[in-house]
């Protein structure tokens, strides 16, 4: 049993369960942790900590100065995900330039853990599941104070190092997916772990298939589709893990109409998690540049899931969702303005997705801006009135969008 305590409370002894902000932004980088001396503490209270959960009936004297204490949160279950039919997800409880530096923070944190996991895995050694829970729980948590923010990091892509990226975009996406789907806390946190686990199956790919410069022969992809099962069988090896974890790596190339593999399982027969692994492995994958392909713009993705969820292979009302997850117009898009100017789409407006906060960064006459300027959409106040007429190709325009992006501040 976990209770909710304040930084002048904590005391040697006691064992902190949870803080109240990133793990990371400690010195401690790690998921809990036994307090020894009163250093600790004092390093805690540096960082901001306020409040903490920590292990054990303890009983404390509150002092007098101290805030209230909210109740923490129940125990995860094991049952199957439910979901909202109706109403929107709860509001944010941080603006997007609060959580921006604590998203890019947990996306590094969450491509080094999975990077060690495969390496674990193909050496024979077991998974740190410590250090998965830990850096799921952080995206979550980021997830449920500003879903943007950890999201809008998902246009980052390493064409070296797709798989690890892959991976943590793939999380982050479904974390997202599932807090619009108002998924309960504890099952969000199984989502998150199972779809940064998705792909660990490929870690028992041969390497010569798996980097592969180019398309693979028939033979190839039978080998390379067995990352699927060797991935189950390694996650269900693994301390812990029950079947909602293992669902994303098992079902994230099922199709709702069963055209998909290893099963040809249809709807009936998916779970939720493997349904939403199935859209988000997709999407990221098609916008990420491979040697066999170039990456669709957002938008081109977003477009080709939802042909073909309308054609019954993704399950359409996820598919949907997802939409709204990441904006008409997703981050890191160029956009065209009636004015003539090009721009790229840094941040969603949820109140008016068609009025995202952009970066002009081409005047009208196709002439670059010595100084791009951060403009928002939906304020009717600014003058000349601005809005999107299209979506247009990066190649055609000569604008990476990371140029611009990540020179915001952070």
């Amino acid at each position: 049993m976990a209770t909710r305590i304040h930084i002048t409370q904590l005391r040697p002894g006691m064992r902190i369960e949870k803080l109240d902000r990133s793990w990371f932004a400690t010195p401690f980088f790690r998921h809990r942790m036994a307090i020894t001396s009163m250093d600790q503490v004092e390093q805690l209270r540096a960082c901001g900590v306020e409040t903490l959960d920590v292990s054990g009936e303890i009983e404390i004297d509150s002092p007098p100065d101290s805030p209230p204490i909210d109740k923490p949160s129940s125990p995860p279950t094991d049952q199957a995900a439910t979901v909202a039919e109706d109403g929107a997800p709860e509001l944010p409880s941080k603006s997007f330039e609060e959580e921006l530096p604590a998203a890019k923070l947990v996306y590094t944190a969450a491509k080094n853990v999975i990077e060690q996991a495969m390496l674990d895995v193909r050496m024979g050694r077991d998974i740190n599941m410590d250090a998965v829970n830990q850096v799921v729980s952080e995206m979550a948590d980021s997830v449920l104070r500003n879903p943007d923010a950890l999201t809008s990091l998902s246009r980052l892509k390493h064409f070296d190092e797709y798989t690890f990226f892959h991976s943590v975009n793939t999380s982050l996406l479904a974390l997202s997916l599932g807090r619009n789907l108002e998924i309960e806390e504890s099952l969000l946190h199984q989502l998150g772990v199972g779809t940064l686990l998705h792909d660990i199956g490929k870690t028992k790919v041969p390497l010569e298939i798996l980097n592969k410069p180019g398309k693979y022969e028939a033979h190839e992809f039978e080998i390379m589709k067995q990352h699927v099962m060797r991935g189950a069988e390694v996650l269900s090896g693994t301390t812990g893990l029950t079947d909602n974890f293992l669902r994303p790596a098992l079902e994230h190339h099922e199709r709702v109409d069963g055209t998909g593999y290893p099963y040809q399982r249809r709807k009936s027969e998916l779970s939720q998690f493997g349904m939403m692994a199935a859209v988000v492995d997709i999407y990221d994958a098609i916008t990420s540049d491979r040697c066999y392909h170039k990456a669709k713009p957002a938008h081109e993705a977003l477009q080709f899931l939802y042909t073909i969820s309308q054609k019954g292979h993704l399950e359409h009302t996820l598919v949907q969702r997802f939409i709204q997850v990441v904006g008409v117009y997703p981050v890191g898009s160029i956009v065209q303005l009636n004015t003539g100017e090009i721009a790229v789409v840094s941040r969603l407006n949820r109140q008016a997705p068609l009025e995202p906060v952009i970066i002009l960064v081409k005047g009208p006459g196709n002439t670059l801006l010595s100084r791009p300027e951060t403009i928002d959409l939906a304020q009717p106040e600014r003058a000349p009135r601005r809005s999107i007429l299209a979506v247009t190709d990066p190649a055609s325009t000569g604008i990476h969008a990371s140029t611009y992006l990540d020179q915001e501040p952070a």
